[in-house]
């Protein structure tokens, strides 16, 4: 009998996607721990250690509940909605609309790339700064739009030159998309710079799309500003928020969005065509978290604040120029010369054993950088610059 072989290609939009370089780091390091390699990973932004308990022990009660074991609802419970309208309140002084104006995620990287689709049609063009996290631009790409990227420079403290795009561009946008505190430089955004953003995207009539997803991983006193507590910013602009960071619950995939409510029902309209909401399980241990004790979340700050001077005195030992960051749990520094990032970052795995990002991750643009994430104890991270200070690692 004659075989036939059957070759059904994936869609343009798939084929046309970059390679996701984590999926490569993935690889990376499979092969390294066949290898029997003892990996200091500093590489994904996954947050170590446990969610606070009491934020646990309100999902087991969740669970004995047979009322939470069917189809969450599409919109969030209301009790959740209420506790981040309760929370939002506390910590900015904004007033938000439990019942109209907040969208449930599963995680906000889902809402992102919802957004993108709800949003964007066929070479509709969105206003991406580079470096990016990838759900900033792949949501457009997935959606058939077209992304401007705009560099974010260490010279403009890594804030987008609103006067370096083109009016073209400007006048044909249909979202512009911010992530501050940034992720992967830590940089901040001042409340002057966002006062911009909001007067440029009521100018030219594009949607003002902010990632908040730090919005508690700072220190030194600092607190990042939310979008709506500038004048006006309400009627251009959504603002999507994490659990992953600020309680430790990356696993759990819950966040939400707020904004107008002609806003978050677009979004709501996608959410009900492509999934369901988040489980009743998990809504249920987010309610805990936004009413748990404060010293939850700032114990987990004092870890990484700790865990940041001992990465910035060692690589300043070994030659980087470091700057420590008001926020994020990232360090952004140049790939020595005569490399790209990935050969730089895969040289040093090979020879160290130590996992960072390298920055063509982020964005065309942002070749000559490279990521680390504090995210392994104290001890590991001295090992880790112990292993690049014997083998010869430095920046000269």
């Amino acid at each position: 009998m004659e075989t036939t072989e059957f070759t059904i290609k994936p869609s343009d939009r798939i084929l046309k996607l970059p390679k996701y370089i984590f999926a490569e780091l993935d690889e990376w390091k499979e092969e390294a721990r066949a290898k029997g390699v003892d990996l200091i990973d500093l590489g994904i932004g996954n947050p170590d250690g446990a969610t606070p308990e009491p934020i646990v022990e309100s999902a087991i009660e969740s669970i004995k509940k047979p009322s939470s074991h069917g189809y969450p609802s599409f919109r969030g419970k209301l009790e959740l909605r209420e506790a981040i309208s309760d929370w939002v309140k506390r910590r900015y002084n904004i007033d938000i609309d439990p019942k109209t104006e907040i969208q449930t995620l599963v995680g906000a990287k889902e809402g992102l790339a919802n957004i993108a689709l709800a949003y964007t049609n066929s070479g509709d063009i969105n206003i991406v700064p580079d470096p990016y996290y990838p759900v900033l631009s792949r949501g457009t790409w997935v959606a058939g739009g077209k992304i401007h990227h705009v560099p974010l420079l260490a010279e403009n403290d890594y804030l987008p030159d609103l006067d370096s795009i083109p009016e073209a561009v400007a006048k044909k946008a249909k979202m512009f998309i911010i992530n501050y505190p940034n992720n992967p430089t830590g940089a901040t955004a001042p409340v002057w710079f966002l006062e911009k953003m909001v007067e440029y995207c009521k100018k030219h009539n594009i949607l003002l799309v902010s990632d908040l997803a730090y919005a508690e991983t700072c220190y030194d006193g600092y607190r990042p500003p939310s979008i709506f507590s500038i004048e006006g910013a309400k009627d251009i602009a959504v603002e999507f928020h994490s659990f992953s960071k600020t309680f430790n619950m990356a696993g759990w995939r819950v966040g939400f969005v707020c904004g107008k409510q002609e806003f978050i029902d677009v979004i709501y309209a996608m959410k009900t065509n492509m999934d369901y909401g988040t489980s009743t399980i998990v809504q249920d241990a987010a309610i805990s978290a936004l009413n748990c004790d404060i010293k939850h979340v700032q114990e987990i700050m004092d870890k990484y604040n700790a865990r940041r001077e001992i990465v910035a005195k060692g690589f300043k030992k070994l030659g980087w120029e470091v700057k420590r960051s008001s926020a994020t749990m990232y360090f952004w520094l140049k790939v020595p010369k005569g490399y790209t990032s990935k050969e730089f970052c895969k040289m040093v795995m090979d020879k160290t054993g130590v996992v960072f990002t390298p920055g063509i991750a982020f964005g065309e643009m942002s070749d000559d950088h490279f990521r680390i994430s504090i995210v392994q104890p104290p001890e590991r991270l001295a090992a880790a610059i112990v292993r690049l200070e014997d083998a010869g690692i430095r920046f000269e």
